[in-house]
């Protein structure tokens, strides 16, 4: 399950120099040629991971993201990467065991022994002191770097947007399942994406069920803000009301630039 650390991610972006920090405009990459429709078209999907990364990491660069690695204090031990997988829930191991599969000779496989340890837990036995600096001595490569991405795609992107297909959503809503999916994980309990999705639908039918589509996004996206209400993690709603929400006011279900927002109080822009 995810959880916001822009506070603490801030700190460790400034130190790091990360170029993304502070950089909170950027143009929007051209399509030359026509790709899938919805946030799987390359552009859309780029376009998803940078609202994202400013929610995440205060950043519009979330290519910046591989090596990031801290403990940000949320009792899910070390958080890192592009999606922020933990040692302490699970796709850290998966992504790692993924990693190994392919590059068995790699940083990070000394350390599966211990992740499988410490999973469900925010313990970094076994995992101290070496396993930041291997982690980032892996994101010097092609293969973990896509190793990242493609489990990013399995285990969030891929199952978010698929669902809200079914449920007949458009490219902004199905980045606003995505979105869920990254903060909540994709459990059925009442705070995790599935029990999201359920309370929304106790408000309002699904297009596929019939319902009108800017009614459905709105009960979900009420539904969002009452489980992010519900953890101090999560109090700060803006990535909803002053992101999402905005674009659904404006009536842009297609997820279409230019895009304005803020996020916890800063302003970001994609043109």
């Amino acid at each position: 399950m995810r959880f916001h650390r822009t506070a603490a991610r801030r700190t460790l972006l400034a130190a790091l120099g990360a170029l993304g920090a502070g950089v909170l405009t950027s143009r929007w990459p051209s399509a030359e040629a026509a790709g899938p429709t919805g946030l799987d078209d390359p552009v859309k999907k780029d376009l998803a991971m940078r609202l994202v990364s400013s929610a995440e990491n205060s950043s519009l660069d979330w290519q910046a993201q591989y090596a990031y690695l801290e403990d940000i204090g949320d009792g899910r031990g070390y958080t890192a990467g592009i999606i922020g997988f933990c040692s302490g829930t699970s796709d850290m191991l998966a992504l790692v065991e993924l990693y190994t599969q392919r590059v068995p000779d790699n940083p990070l496989a000394p350390y599966l022994s211990a992740l499988r340890t410490v999973d469900g837990t925010d313990s970094h036995d076994g995992l101290d002191p070496g396993f930041p600096a291997a982690w980032r001595e892996a994101a010097q490569t092609s293969a973990f770097r896509r190793a990242q991405r493609d489990e990013r795609d399995r285990g969030y992107f891929d199952p978010a947007v698929a669902r809200a297909k079914k449920d007949g959503l458009g490219t902004l809503g199905q980045f606003v399942h995505y979105d869920a999916m990254v903060m909540h994980g994709p459990g059925t309990d009442a705070l995790s994406f599935g029990g999201i999705r359920d309370r929304a639908r106790r408000g309002a039918d699904t297009p596929t069920d019939g319902g009108d589509e800017t009614a459905y996004l709105h009960a979900f996206l009420d539904a969002r803000v009452w489980a992010m209400q519900q953890e101090a993690a999560h109090r700060d709603v803006s990535r909803v009301e002053t992101a999402q929400r905005v674009f659904l006011e404006q009536g842009n279900l297609d997820l279409d630039p230019p895009l304005k927002w803020k996020v916890y109080g800063d302003s970001y822009e994609i043109g």
